[in-house]
């Protein structure tokens, strides 16, 4: 009675592999038996997924126990206790169900995400703006990434922002496929107005500049002394002598020279004479229309004050002097007794 049990069983699992065979040769999958007459059969024995993509392996197995699963590569392809696949990156791994008696496995491809930009070179002036588009095999979502931020950014939507000269890649990033996009900011082109202008002191002159950048441009002046500038390009003479004015827009500088004239100074008389006590003024013409200082040789026998006007003291000589900006003139004064 025993020996017909055994051949009973040994009968049944010579079906059950017949069985697997028949069914591995129509289907051209791999079954794999362990001793103990155990089977598996796999809902898949080859898989392509994309990355994010999941799969849910389903299996027919003898005996009561659920089979365990593992991935040979779980930063490919993990599994988890149900049989549910997550493709993680390209590349291949075989998951394995396995029970105590068999085991059975199916391959996963992970196919590598295309990513695609709009543009594969921007050229931007300094201040300018372009959007990236990308567009994914997957289409999860896209990183945006600037190599040199100081030279142009990009934000989360693609839009990149010139801030210097110079060159950067923009990489846009999908699963760990990257494409890059080669930014270049120019250097700007940069015009001043005039190049040399020619002022008294006190004169003030509005310079004008041009730029294909956004920036806003930068003054200076190398002798401050002689003329200064404002952040508008105003300039404003100080003193004789020669400065020059430089702009500059992103590295990139232009120059005015200004010359700040001596002016000159002209009497109507060039001698006068008084009587002590008498007053005259001086009629003297400057030719930057600026009040000239006045100034005696000799206090004792003239005096005058800042209007130009002489008073007679006592009988002498004496020189009174128009003096403005380095150009100082002379006039001559006598005081007579009356006779």
């Amino acid at each position: 009675m025993k020996s017909g049990k055994k051949v009973i069983r040994v009968a049944l699992a010579i079906l059950c592999m017949v069985s697997m065979l028949f069914i591995s040769e129509y289907q051209k999958v791999e079954v794999y038996a362990a001793s103990g007459y155990g089977f598996i059969f796999l809902s898949a024995y080859e898989k392509t997924l994309k990355t994010g993509d999941t799969y849910c392996l389903s299996v027919v197995s003898s005996g009561s126990k659920k089979p365990t699963f593992t991935s040979s590569d779980s930063k490919v392809a993990s599994v988890n206790t149900y049989g549910k696949i997550t493709a993680k990156k390209a590349g291949s791994a075989t998951i394995t169900a396995k029970t105590k008696n068999a085991e059975a496995s199916c391959k996963v491809t992970v196919t590598k995400t295309k990513v695609t930009l709009n543009k594969t070179s921007l050229i931007l002036e300094n201040g300018e703006s372009a959007v990236l588009t990308a567009a994914s095999s997957t289409g999860h979502k896209v990183t945006w990434k600037s190599a040199k931020t100081s030279i142009a950014s990009v934000s989360e939507n693609g839009k990149v922002t010139a801030k210097k000269p110079g060159t950067t890649t923009v990489t846009a990033k999908v699963d760990g496929t990257s494409v890059n996009c080669k930014v270049t900011v120019k250097s700007p082109t940069v015009r001043l107005m005039p190049s040399k202008i020619s002022l008294y002191r006190r004169e003030k002159y509005k310079l004008k500049v041009s730029s294909t950048s956004k920036t806003t441009p930068v003054w200076k002046t190398n002798k401050k002394s002689v003329a200064t500038v404002d952040e508008t390009g105003k300039v404003t003479a100080v003193k004789h002598g020669t400065a020059v004015i430089t702009v500059t827009v992103d590295g990139v500088s232009k120059n005015c020279e200004v010359t700040v004239r001596s002016p000159k100074i002209t009497f109507e008389q060039t001698t006068i004479t008084l009587h002590p006590g008498e007053r005259a003024r001086v009629n003297a013409t400057v030719s930057s229309g600026n009040q000239p200082a006045y100034s005696c040789s000799n206090s004792n026998v003239v005096s005058v004050d800042a209007n130009g006007v002489i008073t007679a003291k006592a009988a002498g000589r004496s020189y009174v002097y128009a003096s403005e900006d380095g150009t100082k003139e002379r006039m001559t004064v006598y005081v007579k007794e009356k006779e």
